[in-house]
């Protein structure tokens, strides 16, 4: 097997005066993989993907990305062209005044002449079905709409890797089914947090569950009803934990 895009041994992070999110947790993420990350709330799944990009740093443990390790900043910078996060909530990732300047800015960041970053940020927005989107006002977006727009912002600067917190909350039914048929169609390595059922069916290679600060491998086990029932679950749980289900409800 090649060596993992990310490598996290021994992560160690706690928030100031507070417990310990993270404990000795450990990550390998491999090209090619579609990695689903479950756990409960303020299990510091969040706080994971940010420390990938270099947004936290741990206090104790190392992270490598794309072959070399990584501490200080400047080390980070790389790893935020290659792994594009999409934040959890898209206020958060988006600033400028129209659809078009918000989506335009990381490719011109990049380098890109202003006709190639529009041109990358035109086909990002028309592969999330946002065509016309381009002179809308951002924060007269509907909730739904800003987390598509987020998910563009990403996409146009073409990253390797996709790091996605909870994409599909608050989306209708037109927009999330654009949303999994490009994610199914796309070839970057991802990580998704998500207690969506519809990753878990359509999306996941694999499966880890955040719990007590580590993370521990999970497999899909299907429950036959009147429909197929698939959720993560512990190795070696014979036991059903309702916190660690993802759920996938597909129509046998």
């Amino acid at each position: 097997m090649t060596e993992p895009l990310f490598r996290l041994r021994g992560i160690r992070f706690g928030h100031a005066g507070a417990r310990t999110v993270l404990d000795g947790l450990d990550l390998d993420l491999h090209a090619g993989e579609r990695l689903v990350l479950a756990g409960p709330n303020g299990a510091g799944k969040t706080t994971l993907l940010h420390l990938m990009v270099g947004l936290r740093r741990p206090g104790a443990g190392s992270i490598e990305a794309f072959g070399s390790r990584r501490t200080a900043e400047a080390d980070f910078h790389e790893v935020r062209v290659r792994a594009g996060l999409v934040f959890q909530n898209p206020d958060d990732q988006l600033f400028c005044p129209t659809v078009l300047e918000d989506v335009a800015f990381g490719p011109l960041n990049l380098g890109l002449s202003r006709d190639a970053a529009v041109a990358a940020s035109r086909r990002a927005l028309a592969a999330l079905d946002l065509h016309g989107f381009e002179e809308r006002i951002t924060y007269r977006l509907s909730g739904g709409e800003k987390r598509l727009v987020a998910l563009a912002t990403v996409l146009a600067m073409e990253p390797e890797v996709l790091l996605l917190d909870e994409p599909t909350a608050g989306l209708d039914g037109d927009a999330y089914g654009t949303l999994l048929g490009l994610l199914e169609r796309l070839p970057q390595t991802m990580l998704v947090v998500s207690h969506d059922h519809g990753f878990l069916a359509r999306i996941a290679t694999r499966g880890v569950i955040l719990r007590d600060g580590r993370l521990h491998p999970a497999e899909i086990r299907s429950h036959p009803h009147s429909h197929v029932h698939r959720h993560l679950a512990e190795v070696g749980d014979g036991t059903d934990d309702p916190a660690d289900h993802v759920a996938g409800h597909r129509h046998a």
